[in-house]
């Protein structure tokens, strides 16, 4: 997505990064960065408001139930084969994941 006009922070670097903005994950001059790119850039900033209600709608009707160690490992794990440009496999490829995967379709 690219609202075509130029700007000092491309926004496909913006998309690429949002969550980690969200979550002020980022350093503050990168934090920055961003909301200057929002204010130039109204498809970014609806971007950033529609995944900053989803999050927010997560938090509510999910945000008391603990994460369970190994999810959390498994979601970073993809996220990060997806960050190097790797492919995601399908289906969880974990020993643990193919016994489940077996035991699910007996």
């Amino acid at each position: 997505m690219s609202c075509g006009e130029p700007h000092e922070t491309d926004c496909s670097e913006v998309l690429d990064h949002l969550y980690e903005f969200l979550d002020r994950e980022m350093p503050e001059g990168d934090c920055t960065k961003f909301e200057v790119h929002f204010e130039e850039c109204s498809p970014c900033l609806e971007k950033y408001g529609l995944e900053q209600a989803v999050k927010k709608l997560v938090k509510r009707c999910c945000g008391q139930d603990d994460v369970p160690t190994d999810l959390r490992s498994k979601v970073m794990g993809r996220i990060d084969l997806i960050r190097a440009g790797q492919a995601v496999p399908d289906r969880d490829v974990t020993i643990g994941g193919a016994d489940r995967s077996a035991a699910a379709t007996e």
